[in-house]
């Protein structure tokens, strides 16, 4: 079994919503990216998602767009985001870690050769927002075979057939994109998410997590209930933007995550 769907079950069994925070890889150093990920394990994180810095991230609003710039610039290539997975490996064999950002340095590569160098250094899933699932086919037939789930996205304007189609082909977790924009936005109506969310959960294979307009414990715990938990990440790279050290980083990582599991904690 999976670590992705092993911590699910887990979660299941537990009746807990599950809290998955994104950090953009070498932001906001290059040496604060691991201590911030094992600072947001210990505040209550269940899965990682770390953004694989890229030059032109459409789908992300100024936020993350400006932390992947700030990575970039530090010299946060491929290469350095897989090895900063291994690095947290080394002291945590359980959290897992999704890679999240864009095809395009997927097709550099190749997709078995990126498939193969991110399952060894400790990688579960990959989620790219510009694949769409129509053209899915050879790169998770690339990922399935060195043990990656290829998490999809849905959105509010994703059409119906498509939307069958992700809830069964789904894998690891369905990102659910709460509003139609970039991320970091705050057109929430939470009705009409609860909504949306709850009839794609319905459906879904896989556990449904609600993604975009998440920014503080209130808004999480409003859209939990709908949802197998939440993803929150520009407000998060927000928090840590400007950390002075690696220590600054993780504490401020950890200030910021606590009171949305607390929060989740106390959503059925």
């Amino acid at each position: 079994m999976s670590r992705i769907a092993a911590k699910f079950r887990q979660l299941a069994a537990r009746h807990r919503k599950a809290l998955v925070p994104f950090v953009t890889a070498g932001d906001p150093s290059l040496e604060a990216t691991v201590p911030v990920m094992h600072a947001l394990v210990r505040a209550g994180a269940d899965v990682i998602e770390l953004g694989v810095p890229f030059s032109d991230p459409m789908a992300d609003g100024p936020s993350i767009q400006r932390s992947s710039e700030r990575a970039i610039g530090r010299g946060a290539g491929l290469r350095y985001v897989l090895g900063a997975v291994a690095e947290f490996r080394q002291a945590d064999a359980d959290t897992p870690v999704v890679l999240m950002g864009y095809l395009n340095p997927v097709e550099m590569r190749g997709a078995e050769a990126f498939a193969q160098a991110a399952a060894d250094a400790g990688v579960d899933g990959v989620l790219l927002v510009d694949l769409p699932p129509e053209e899915a086919g050879p790169t998770r037939a690339a990922f399935n075979a060195a043990g990656l789930d290829l998490i999809s996205l849905a959105a509010p304007t994703t059409a119906e057939n498509r939307l069958a189609r992700l809830a069964s082909e789904s894998q690891g977790y369905l990102y659910y994109v709460s509003f139609a924009g970039v991320t970091g936005g705050v057109q929430l109506d939470v009705a009409d998410v609860q909504r949306r969310a709850g009839d794609l959960r319905a459906r879904a294979t896989v556990p449904v997590l609600v993604g975009f307009g998440i920014r503080d414990a209130a808004s999480a715990a409003a859209l939990a209930p709908a949802a197998d938990g939440v993803v929150v990440g520009s407000a998060l790279v927000d928090a840590l933007a400007g950390a002075g050290s690696a220590e600054d980083a993780a504490a401020r990582a950890a200030a910021f995550l606590a009171p949305l599991r607390a929060a989740l904690d106390g959503v059925a």
